[in-house]
């Protein structure tokens, strides 16, 4: 597949040597995956800024996926029947749907109807049975049963909001104490991740208004990460709440790619199903300017800039990674904790430097435990981006911490031996 234009090669004179740099665009979904020598499984390759690697079955398949233009959550699936729906999901979600759509056709359907309607479930000729969609068994199903159609379905929300404790809360879909579908994931979360939001006194129509933009950023952040997740793909969605940073990490890299997903104008999520349904109550945008409008906010707020990374290796599945931070441009929390400033609480905000110190120590850590550790294999346990882990390993190298020898896959690390103990 031949993607480059004449534009995409310049040459440069350089003192009395001729540079050509040829740019490379990215394949869109539709002809992706690019293969050579006509052998998809064993021919495709991707680049991940430091070269390209040989792609697994896996991965080939997910962009396989990606490629149809009917998402994977459009499927009808005709073994499972729509009573197998949490019906408290159902009817928590259609309360959000008649408030925001009053007195609309939809809202006077039934159950069935109602679920056709929006795309969680369909009549399948065979048995001319209405059954669940896949979207409809993420979005009201029981996990137990969501997990037979996706065996490696997982959402995992974690509060790290005092250091002295592993997590001060956690929602997980594993734990039994809700259906552990995705809808309940997303409100439960949502409530906990914005709870200590501040809200300025506003009335509309004589009702005062708890939501701003910041509240409606991060409820889009969330949504995005859950319609966007390859819910085959080996790895679960991580939302992750520190005192000064929200990470929300799913598996699957951006169909339409960073770059244009930070343009904004164009929309192609994942799992179109579900993005649909989330929009029917609100959250979603189908102009493809959510993540535009989220740095918007954060620059309105006056917080540090959001960042997107898209991880791509042989060493584990791709995933994205969104981080917003919580911290103003001079280093004060916003937004989070006690109103008059972290001084009168026990979140105490690092500085720059303390934070990097931090991601050193944690880096040099795993590396010593893990002789033979990759380097996206250290962004997944720590959750760091690909530019915090390049920059630590650079740092500890250039220090004399470390050194890597062999080939970049299967090579190990070697601590200088002052530093093991």
């Amino acid at each position: 597949m031949n993607l480059l234009k004449e534009s995409d090669v310049v040459d440069y004179k350089v003192d009395d040597a001729l540079v050509l740099v040829i740019y490379v665009p990215r394949a869109t979904r539709e002809i992706r995956p690019v293969y050579i020598n006509d052998n998809l499984m064993g021919g495709t390759y991707k680049r991940n800024f430091e070269g390209d690697y040989h792609c697994t079955p896996r991965e080939v398949k997910a962009m396989l996926r990606d490629q149809a233009d009917e998402s994977p959550d459009m499927k009808v699936l005709e073994d499972q029947s729509i009573e197998d729906l949490d019906k408290d999901s159902i009817k928590l979600y259609r309360v959000s749907y008649d408030v925001r759509h009053e007195g609309a056709a939809w809202t006077k359907l039934t159950d069935e109807e109602f679920l056709v309607k929006i795309g969680a479930a369909s009549k399948k000729t065979s048995d001319k049975k209405i059954h669940p969609t896949a979207a409809g068994l993420l979005m009201f199903g029981q996990e137990y049963l969501i997990t037979t159609e996706f065996p490696e379905y997982f959402l995992d929300y974690r509060e790290k909001l005092d250091p002295t404790i592993r997590w001060t809360d956690r929602v997980q879909t594993q734990s039994g104490e809700f259906s552990g579908n995705v809808f309940d994931f997303y409100t439960r979360v949502h409530r906990k991740l914005t709870a200590n939001f501040k809200v300025p006194f506003k009335l509309e129509n004589g009702v005062r208004v708890d939501d701003t933009p910041k509240h409606k950023s991060v409820r889009e952040a969330l949504a995005n990460a859950l319609v966007n997740a390859d819910y085959f793909q080996g790895w679960s969605v991580v939302i992750e709440h520190y005192p000064d940073r929200i990470i929300m990490a799913n598996p699957g890299t951006i169909i339409p790619g960073k770059a244009q997903m930070l343009k904004g104008g164009i929309s192609e999520p994942r799992n179109k199903n579900l993005f649909k349904m989330f929009n029917l109550i609100g959250v979603g945008e189908h102009a493809g300017s959510g993540v535009p409008d989220i740095y918007d906010v954060w620059k309105t707020e006056g917080l540090m800039e959001p960042t997107v990374e898209e991880q791509f290796g042989a060493d584990g599945p791709d995933r994205t990674t969104l981080t917003l931070p919580l911290v103003d441009v001079n280093h004060a929390i916003s937004g989070v904790g006690p109103e008059k400033g972290p001084e009168k609480g026990p979140e105490k905000v690092e500085s720059k430097h303390d934070e990097i110190d931090r991601r050193l120590k944690d880096v040099f850590e795993i590396i010593k435990g893990d002789l033979g550790i990759s380097r996206p294999q250290i962004m997944m346990k720590l959750n760091y981006t690909e530019r915090q882990v390049r920059n630590s390993i650079d740092s500890l190298k250039r220090e004399g911490y470390i050194h890597h020898e062999g080939p970049a896959k299967g090579g190990k690390w070697v601590v200088d031996k002052e530093y093991i103990q």
